[in-house]
């Protein structure tokens, strides 16, 4: 079970790790709450996000990713709530004033569980992420290796694990960035706010996008 050549490992690994490098919403909201709130918030909103695409992870290997891909009705629903979602916290970061940062004392106002929580909302009610595992994982799986969904899984998880590696950098310079940028409030307001805008349009591109 699970006999993998070394080209397979090596031609995995190469892209997982291009994965977690491509920017996309999910770094730009990490990076966000680093350069604004700090280290904590930083991984309050990485943690979230992993723990939304490992529940992908799971859908995929479970077969639920296969219903969403088929059915009208869940990709309807899952679409209209994630894109509804998504535009709301772009709206709320647009009307953000001040950076939530205590110069003072390096500590966060905004709540770590409240950002934790946003970050799994965000990566679970991306539609297109189950789409990409249903497209991406299917490529290593190795007739006579085990189960397909053990090597969905697998993959998955292995994807997630290359992201721990990988991400957390991403925090290490939002730090250095905000340890250069927390005296210039209107910085961070500009980041806030761009990433509103990055999230209303991911929303609106979700709610006019089609079943694939």
């Amino acid at each position: 079970m699970f006999d993998y050549s070394f080209t397979h490992w090596s031609t995995f690994f190469v892209a997982a790790i291009l994965l977690n490098l491509t920017p996309g919403p999910d770094i730009a909201y990490v990076l966000t709450h680093t350069v604004k709130n700090g280290m904590r918030s930083g991984f309050a909103a990485l943690f979230g996000v992993w723990s939304g695409l490992f529940l992908h992870v799971v859908f995929a290997a479970l077969g639920l990713s296969v219903i969403l891909a088929t059915s009208a009705t869940a990709y309807f629903f899952v679409k209209w709530i994630g894109a509804l979602y998504l535009i709301w916290l772009g709206i709320q970061a647009l009307r953000s004033n001040s950076p939530s940062i205590d110069s003072k004392t390096g500590t966060t106002r905004s709540s770590a569980r409240k950002i934790y929580s946003q970050g799994v909302l965000v990566a679970t009610l991306n539609p297109k992420v189950a789409f990409f595992f249903l497209a991406f994982l299917p490529q290593f799986v190795v007739p006579g290796a085990g189960p397909a969904s053990a090597q969905f899984f697998l993959h998955g998880f292995l994807i997630l694990a290359v992201g721990a590696l990988v991400e957390p950098l991403i925090i290490v310079v939002g730090v250095k960035l905000s340890k250069h940028l927390h005296k210039n409030s209107s910085v961070i307001v500009w980041m806030e706010r761009s990433l509103g805008a990055l999230f209303i349009g991911l929303g609106v591109r979700i709610a006019l996008s089609e079943q694939s």
